[in-house]
């Protein structure tokens, strides 16, 4: 068998860390995503924050989505952190589903420990997601809080399909350790910014 190429990734020497994957659009990037990374980093006790920069999201629409490489230039602005990667993996590895990321990463990093890295308002959303079910039992999951959505994700059928695995937020550094599914939501992030709200305001 073929050893598999991992320079794709951004890190050198990945046995035994702890990374936080944050995927999404980044259509721009802004301060709520530098905010859910540093507070993870902190949290979560995590050597590092990989931002997959979406392809093409395919809950998305590609109308008034900026190309990728736009997209990729404004993460880069947008982490000043030495220890956030912001990466081209998705299209590297040809994948545009969460589902068939995480079990790439995982398998071909078997000795890196990964959580997902999400804010409350994907987690309403998150039985949307293709597989999710199956992602739940891939990586471990930390929900971030975003104003306006803490009950919306709370009360949604992803929270509840998976809301005895949940362990407290005085524990999250313990997170990475966990077999899947374990999750935890932490309400340290206030940052109500959006994507989405950004653009509207250019327009």
């Amino acid at each position: 068998m073929a050893k598999p190429d991992l320079s794709i990734f951004p890190q050198d020497s990945l046995a035994g860390k702890k990374i936080g994957l944050l995927g999404g659009s980044f259509n721009p990037a802004h301060a709520a995503h530098l905010e859910i990374s540093l507070v993870a980093l902190e949290k979560l006790k995590l050597d590092g924050v990989w931002w997959l920069v979406s392809p093409q999201n395919p809950l998305k629409s590609p109308e008034g989505m900026a190309s990728f490489e736009e997209r990729m230039t404004s993460a880069r602005a947008m982490s000043p952190e030495p220890r956030i990667y912001v990466t081209d993996l998705e299209e590297k590895m040809n994948v545009r589903y969460t589902v068939d990321s995480v079990t790439r990463i995982t398998s071909l990093l078997p000795d890196t420990q990964f959580v997902w890295l999400m804010g409350a308002d994907n987690l309403a959303e998150f039985s949307q997601w293709k597989d999710w079910k199956k992602i739940t039992q891939t990586i471990v999951f930390a929900i971030f809080d975003r104003p306006g959505y803490s009950t919306a994700a709370e009360t949604s059928e992803a929270a509840a399909y998976f809301q005895d695995k949940e362990i407290p937020s005085a524990e999250a550094a313990d997170l990475c350790s966990l077999k899947p599914p374990a999750w935890t939501f932490i309400r340290d992030t206030k940052n109500p910014l959006s994507s989405t709200d950004i653009r509207r305001k250019k327009l």
